[in-house]
Order: C-alpha cells, then sequence, then structure tokens
C-alpha cells in the first residue's frame, strides 16, 4: 500500500480506542466508495447515503471485517454494492407507494427520471453476486486471487462468476443497444 501504515494496523488501533484511527481510514478511503456507490444508484445525494451506510457497516461489524493485503477498501466496496442494492429496493417500495396514490396529491418523482449510461444500467441490473465479482475485478481491478480472498471464495469460483458476470454485462448490454435502436427506428 502506498500509505504509511496498513489498514489492517488502523483498524487495530481504532479497536483499542484510536478515533482518530476509524477516521484516517475514513478520509482514506471515503471517495472510492463513493465513486464506486455513485455507479450504483440514481443520484449524488443517494451515493453519500450509502457512504454513510457503508463505514456504520465497518463499525457495526467491526470484529468480521476482511483484509486483503492489509486493506479494507475490498470490504468496503462489496458492502458498498450491497448498500446501494438495499437503497435501490427502498427507492422502490418508496416510489411503489407513491404511484398508488392519487395523482393529485403529489408530483412526479424528478429521479425518476434517469439519464445513466446503458454500462450503469446494464451492471445494475446483474445479480448481487455479479456486481460483486465486476466490481472487484474489473472496475477496481483487483486480481482474482485478491477477490477471492475478499469474497471467501476459492480463486477458481470467482474466475467462472467473473467470466458468466461478464457474458451476462455483455448481453444485457447488447439487448440495451437493440432496444435503443429499435426506439430510434420509430422515431424515424
Amino acid at each position: 500500500m502506498d500509505h504509511e501504515t496498513s489498514d489492517a494496523d488502523e483498524w487495530s488501533l481504532a479497536l483499542a480506542g484510536d478515533p482518530s484511527a476509524f477516521s484516517r481510514i475514513f478520509l482514506r478511503h471515503q471517495d472510492r466508495v463513493f465513486r464506486h456507490s455513485f455507479r450504483l444508484v440514481p443520484s449524488a445525494a443517494d451515493a453519500d447515503d450509502a457512504v454513510a451506510l457503508v463505514f456504520f457497516e465497518v463499525w457495526r461489524r467491526r470484529t468480521s471485517i476482511r483484509f486483503v493485503e492489509g486493506s479494507m477498501l475490498p470490504w468496503l466496496l462489496l458492502t458498498a454494492t450491497n448498500v446501494a442494492r438495499n437503497l435501490r429496493r427502498s427507492a422502490a417500495r418508496y416510489r411503489q407507494m407513491l404511484d398508488g396514490l392519487p395523482l393529485e396529491q403529489h408530483e412526479l418523482d424528478p429521479t425518476r427520471s434517469s439519464d445513466d449510461d446503458a454500462a450503469t444500467n446494464a451492471l445494475r441490473r446483474l445479480s448481487l453476486n455479479d456486481q460483486r465479482v465486476i466490481t472487484l475485478c474489473v472496475l477496481e481491478d483487483y486480481s482474482e486471487a485478491d477477490a477471492a480472498d475478499a469474497l471467501g471464495a476459492p480463486k477458481g469460483t470467482v474466475k467462472s462468476r467473473l467470466s458468466r458476470a461478464k457474458r451476462r454485462l455483455a448481453a444485457s448490454l447488447h439487448e440495451s443497444h437493440q432496444v435503443h435502436q429499435l426506439q430510434i427506428g420509430e422515431l424515424s
């Protein structure tokens, strides 16, 4: 790592009662966790919420954090993926509840229209396991061995999951492209 102390060392200090150690870990990783979360949720405000929830989970699950080569980042990214998924589900339930109200009682939610790119939407449609392996190996460029450590899975399992996840992502992108082409054709 390019830091003087590893996350594992800082974490030991934090668990021993040094609040500045937790702060150093937060400051070290908050931007990466935000960027990853922002890929998975509809707005920057939701990504900020995800970051807060991720670091809340860090403290709540402080005795079960997994480190990869002294870094907490893979665990943080996996947790961010789970948090983002929960935020999206919660937002969907909220929108469904709003959709059930008479129209004159509420305005349409401006966050419902999204100009996200096709790749982001395709990533969001993948299963949780596919999102996790794509996040670590493709988006964050971790090796399959490091991803396996972070996921607590054998390297061969990660390799096969990654292969299948890439195929599913490519198929989803291809399908989105075809739908987009059809829509353009209908407009002409």
